[in-house]
């Protein structure tokens, strides 16, 4: 009887696993180490070039938008998954992220979101304002995923967070306009990597 009740719950636990999928593989910092979502990061290109992400005022003062910005490594970010029980960030995961230094110029969020559509240049265009955490149809423009891209990452939006919601799914990249490199929707996706803020934490 003793046996037959540690086999039951043997398969249990590998039914339980099955259903609920492998996990995605961990995203890696610039030295291979898992990102996590207790620590602190630099988007940067991946390439030899210097440059970073940051905000910054564009059409509107506030709130900021998010830019690519060159010749630093631009603000540190963090990352929140859904489940923010999890300590580590996962590829294809939805996740908020945000800049964990504040500016005096707006008083929104630094939590990222997909802004409304701008007519003026038919671009969707990362912002600040967002709402961190509480997953529904109300925060799903503040959900984003980190995926592989050839021997790098690029940021996607794509939320799961909702499977009622109607959004569209695309990779971000860079749109240049007067205001500078602006991170929207795009074909063309920013290949990333994520460098580790020691003087951060």
């Amino acid at each position: 009887m003793k046996m037959t009740l540690v086999t039951l719950v043997l398969v249990f636990a590998l039914i339980t696993k099955a259903l609920a999928g492998p996990a995605s593989e961990p995203v890696l910092d610039a030295l291979g180490k898992k990102v996590r979502a207790d620590s602190i990061y630099y988007i940067v290109p991946a390439s030899s070039d210097i440059g970073g992400l940051a905000s910054a005022r564009t059409d509107v003062d506030c709130p900021l938008d998010v830019v690519a910005v060159d010749g630093d490594l631009g603000l540190p970010l963090s990352f929140t998954p859904v489940n923010d029980k999890k300590g580590i960030i996962r590829v294809s995961s939805d996740l908020n992220i945000y800049f964990t230094s504040y500016t005096i110029f707006c008083p929104q969020t630094t939590v990222w979101k997909l802004k409304y559509y701008d007519d003026s240049t038919s671009q969707w265009f990362v912002t600040t304002g967002g709402e961190l955490g509480h997953p529904s149809s109300q925060t799903v423009a503040n959900w984003f995923k980190i995926e592989k891209y050839e021997d790098a990452y690029k940021l996607v939006y794509c939320p799961s967070v909702c499977s009622d919601c109607n959004h569209q799914c695309s990779d971000i990249g860079i749109y240049q306009d007067q205001y500078g490199k602006r991170l929207a929707l795009s074909s063309e996706p920013y290949k990333v990597q994520f460098e580790r803020c020691w003087a951060c934490e």
